[in-house]
């Protein structure tokens, strides 16, 4: 598949922010519809439940009201009240269903997609609260991935604090990537996530997991362990940088031999990815 052209992406979490990360893959284009859809379905009965209340309020208070009503059933009224939330319920399943699908087939998000043109990349949560990432369809590409603590952060436009790493997941885009997600086996339950990309997966020791995504536009995408793991939970990033499909191919030819010259091929991350700061 060919990369996607467009600006780099800012996936991170911002002061005051009240709306889901900005889009960076299929499903979470479709998760983004999904919740906006949702949300307006949601308000509409908010209000239309907050209306009644005021109804009632005004229409039957006992100063409106000093003889009691006896009236013990409305037939018309129950099927309507059971039928109309049924109606709604089974509107929002259909497409919640078909977005739950989606997350384990990318035949159902991905145009044309084709499953040799998967890549496959295997990421273990450790005890000592880092992860490390194998490619096994790139040979021998192994590494372990830790958050650069504040000494060792040398830009903070470009290495936003508690997500930045010294060694990203390099992923091309316009390619699915299939994701084994794991734990080490003496190790605790973990989760991978990366809201931008719209997936979170747990990592179990002795259990694989598997999941999938494809970065639309090169960009860094942050994500966290999401999984209440110990001590160090909270110094647990994940840190994803999408390329090109050619500087993909460039970097992982370099990384079977050499991964600090490899990295130095990527082009840096764009000061707008980490504008952030804090987190």
């Amino acid at each position: 598949m060919s990369g996607v052209a467009g600006p780099a992406m800012a996936t991170q979490p911002r002061p005051w922010e009240v709306n889901l990360q900005p889009a960076g893959s299929p499903i979470m284009r479709m998760i983004h519809s999904f919740n906006n859809g949702l949300l307006i379905v949601v308000t509409l009965i908010t209000l239309l439940v907050l209306a009644l209340l005021v109804i009632v309020m005004l229409r039957f208070n006992a100063r409106r009201n000093p003889e009691p009503s006896k009236t013990s059933h409305n037939t018309l009224i129950e099927v309507v009240w059971t039928v109309l939330p049924i109606l709604i319920l089974v509107g929002i399943a259909i497409p919640s269903f078909s977005l739950l699908i989606a997350q384990h087939d990318p035949a159902r998000a991905v145009p044309n997609y084709d499953p040799e043109k998967t890549l496959t990349i295997k990421a273990t949560g450790m005890a000592a609260w880092y992860w490390t990432y194998d490619y096994p369809d790139n040979g021998d590409i192994s590494f372990e991935s830790f958050m650069l603590t504040d000494d060792q952060i040398t830009d903070p436009k470009t290495q936003p604090r508690l997500l930045a790493v010294d060694n990203n997941l390099v992923v091309p885009t316009g390619t699915v990537i299939r994701m084994l997600v794991t734990a080490e086996p003496l190790g605790v339950i973990h989760s991978f996530a990366v809201p931008s990309l719209g997936f979170k997966i747990d990592a179990i020791p002795g259990r694989l997991n598997e999941t999938w995504f494809l970065v639309e536009r090169e960009g860094m995408y942050y994500g966290q362990c999401s999984e209440l793991c110990g001590r160090n939970h909270a110094f647990m990033p994940i840190a994803i940088q999408a390329v090109s499909p050619e500087k993909y191919e460039e970097w992982a030819k370099a990384a079977e031999t050499d991964l600090d010259a490899a990295y130095k091929l990527l082009p840096p991350p764009a000061a707008e990815d980490a504008e952030a700061g804090d987190v």
